[in-house]
């Protein structure tokens, strides 16, 4: 039969495709196209992006020289990025932030663990000024520091990412599998690309440091704007920087929540920029530094609840010998450590202490499943807590 008339006789005609799918598709396609590389524009476009992304062959080279000291991975499927925000002000737009005196150190520094089976994401604040071992490592003029006993921070001051991941590796004994570093201004334009992300405030805000004049409630910050809400210490809550983490955790849960939205990721006019943003003023490990790379670690990612992005800072306190420097509570940190060592489910919840245990049946047999991907136990089983931190979901708001 003619394709013509095929199409016009009474029950022969396909049904429509439902909206929202229709809409998925166009996404995809809008994606593939950017990921994949598609002929002509598409290719000028995929080329751009990728090229934006800086590959951190210096940190590959020294890791693969201590290769034998790091630790091993011990669940197959689970991953552990490092994620440095360095507050250089060498780059683009960062001068305005302070001097440039040729060094730099992590503003920022968060293990990100992604469990087997993509079920749930874990991330854990580093402290910047927790006291730690920092070992021996190949400074930019082509020496060696001394280990040392010093604040978390100087690791990236003295050796970089590969200084800094040896650290994390040896306080925590994780394989850190990727990392990336981000500067002040990739971090302004991811918010601008989404078009400012929506916090909640229970007070006004008058800080003129950080340049912020923000009235009670719900307001939506352009890039300029969340820098100097995740950075500011002195005018916001107690002034430590634990609460300073807190206040980052939450605006990243609010901006996960915005990037995952219809609104930018099925909408190829929001995307693009959102890309653009995304690898412009990112150093990356060669595995992650490409579209590629990038497009393998979030394709695990999009099906992760909201509930089940889980942010929380390491347990910590002041530091025996100096108020102004912390140190790990313990048992708390070790727990949490082997918990993402073995890819064993952990819950948060506001205000908790560092190493109680959950005591829901029914929150311990979700936090199992996530993580695990093997099916809930049955009614009436043993199944061990899993330990409560104190930090917070992607899914709260700041207000409740």
């Amino acid at each position: 039969m003619p394709r013509g008339v095929e199409r016009h006789v009474k029950g022969l005609r396909r049904p429509r495709r439902p909206r929202r799918r229709r809409w998925l598709r166009y996404g995809g396609l809008a994606v593939a196209v950017l990921a994949a590389g598609a002929a002509g524009g598409g290719w000028v476009l995929y080329m751009k992006l990728d090229g934006n992304i800086t590959p951190d062959e210096a940190a590959a080279r020294e890791l693969a020289r201590y290769e034998k000291e790091r630790p091993t991975s011990l669940v197959k499927g689970a991953q552990n990025i490092l994620v440095i925000g360095s507050d250089s002000r060498s780059g683009d737009g960062n001068s305005r932030y302070g001097r440039d005196s040729g060094t730099q150190r992590s503003d920022t520094t968060i293990l990100l663990h992604l469990s087997a089976g993509r079920h749930s994401a874990t991330a854990v604040s580093l402290p910047r000024d927790l006291m730690v071992d920092v070992p021996s490592c190949l400074r930019a003029d082509g020496t060696r520091s001394e280990p040392a006993f010093t604040m978390f921070n100087h690791a990236f001051e003295t050796g970089g990412s590969a200084c800094t991941i040896r650290t994390v590796e040896k306080l925590t004994d994780i394989r850190v599998d990727h990392h990336v570093v981000i500067d002040f201004h990739g971090f302004k334009k991811m918010v601008d690309a989404v078009d400012g992300v929506r916090v909640c405030l229970k007070e006004p805000i008058d800080d003129e440091a950080a340049g912020l004049r923000l009235p009670a409630g719900r307001v939506t910050l352009d890039g300029e704007q969340a820098l100097g809400y995740v950075r500011a210490r002195k005018s916001l809550g107690d002034g430590s920087d634990t609460g300073r983490m807190e206040r980052q955790q939450r605006f990243l849960g609010a901006l996960v929540t915005k990037v995952r939205s219809n609104g930018v990721l099925l909408n190829p006019v929001k995307l693009y920029p959102v890309l653009d943003a995304a690898t412009s003023s990112l150093t990356a490990d060669p595995g992650l530094a490409s579209l590629r790379g990038l497009y393998e670690l979030v394709r695990g990612l999009r099906d992760i609840p909201a509930e089940d992005v889980q942010f929380l800072t390491v347990p910590r306190e002041s530091y025996a010998y100096d108020a102004n420097r912390d140190q790990l509570v313990e048992p708390g940190a070790e727990k949490l450590f082997e918990r993402l060592r073995t890819d064993a489910p952990l819950a948060v919840a506001k205000g908790a202490p560092p190493d109680s245990d959950a005591k829901s049946r029914n929150a311990t047999t979700k936090g199992d499943e996530h993580s695990t991907g093997k099916p809930p136990a049955r009614p009436g089983t043993s199944v061990s807590p899993a330990p409560t931190f104190s930090g917070n979901t992607a899914s709260e708001d700041g207000c409740t």
